[in-house]
């Protein structure tokens, strides 16, 4: 029993020894990066305190293991499981790291910018390989922790020498997970789909703000989020409006009676536009591009830097025209004549004809 209890207290001693030295050590790096969030401490901070208090606390349990004085059964019994921890701690200590590494880089690759077309696609590829890195490390750290048992080495070793071995990963890789994993890496290397792309997927208009192996997370413009697996992108079809560059041309019909006056509203739209901030200076018209029974079809198209801007401008340039053709254009509204009094005179008619050609 005074074994044990010596035991105990040696192996909790050195716990805690280990504990308050990752509790100093974090102290230190909050301390000198805790004034500049994109300092590299800081970064290290924020995602590897735990993996790395973890994995000191396993390597002290390690070392004070020889000076428990344990029978041999008991010994080996909490070696075997130290050594587990120990795989599985450095495991999670790795893949924190390349976690550190991809939020360096995107430190880096900014996306902050109009043309931000190559900084995307970096960002995108980085994630993949961050997460591809990181199931590589998941499966060695699975595969050692399992060749620590000896039948699973003994199992893990005929099957590699086996000759169904292809067959079996071949099999695998019909599977949907893999289907998964083989979707993400396409769509990252062959640049198809981008982090920060704006697409419209089943009817929903986000962008795309995700981009592992597994899933893609679009955020919605209602602020909703759509996961769909990297499969469906290499599958269906969707509309990526950002594929080639941001800028977007946006477009706004009305739906007009016939004595609309087309010059005054031109010039109406062209001011509007012009006066707007969020025309990026190149592209607007004015056309006439369909008529109906009732009604004459206006389309004003015009261009703006990216899609959220284009979709402003489109309102702005909507609700302004509007109220300029109720206040100085009512007769331009469309409407429904159901008597002859609603119809036009002839002298109209003629005035009208006159006037177009």
């Amino acid at each position: 029993m005074d074994t044990i209890w010596r035991a105990t207290a040696v192996l909790v001693g050195a716990a805690l020894t280990a504990l308050l030295i990752g509790w100093v050590i974090s102290r230190i790096a909050l301390r000198i990066g805790r004034h500049d969030e994109t300092a590299l401490l800081w970064r290290v901070h924020r995602r590897c305190h735990r993996p790395f208090i973890c994995t000191l606390v396993v390597v002290a349990l390690t070392v004070a293991l020889s000076g428990a004085h344990l029978d041999g059964g008991s010994r080996d019994a909490l070696r075997h499981a130290f050594t587990l921890g120990l795989i599985a701690a450095t495991a999670w200590l790795a893949v924190a790291a390349l976690f550190v590494v991809q939020d360096f880089a995107f430190a880096r690759v900014r996306i902050d910018m109009r043309d931000n077309r190559r900084a995307r696609k970096l960002r995108t590829q980085i994630s993949i390989l961050r997460s591809l890195t990181a199931v590589g490390v998941s499966i060695v750290a699975a595969a050692a922790m399992l060749m620590t048992f000896g039948r699973f080495r003994a199992f893990g070793a005929s099957l590699l020498a086996s000759a169904g071995i292809i067959g079996i990963v071949a099999g695998a890789a019909s599977q949907s997970a893999l289907k998964n994993v083989f979707a993400g890496l396409q769509l990252a290397f062959s640049d198809a789909l981008r982090i920060d792309d704006v697409v419209v997927v089943e009817n929903e208009w986000g962008r795309v703000e995700s981009l592992n192996l597994m899933t893609v997370t679009l955020a919605l413009w209602d602020e909703r989020r759509l996961v769909l697996p990297t499969s469906y992108f290499t599958t269906a079809p969707f509309q990526n409006w950002t594929r080639t560059e941001s800028r977007v041309v946006g477009s706004v019909m009305l739906y007009l009676d016939y004595r609309t006056p087309l010059e005054p509203l031109r010039r109406k739209a062209q001011q509007v536009i012009n006066d707007s901030p969020l025309w990026d200076r190149r592209d607007w018209v004015l056309q006439v591009v369909d008529t109906t029974p009732s009604t004459m079809v206006v389309r004003v198209l015009a261009s703006a830097a990216d899609a959220p801007s284009a979709w402003d401008l489109r309102c702005d340039v909507r609700e302004e025209l509007i109220d300029w053709l109720v206040e100085h254009a009512p007769q331009s509204l469309p409407r429904l004549r159901t008597d002859a009094g609603d119809a036009y005179p002839a002298e109209e008619i003629r005035e009208l004809t006159a006037r177009r050609a």
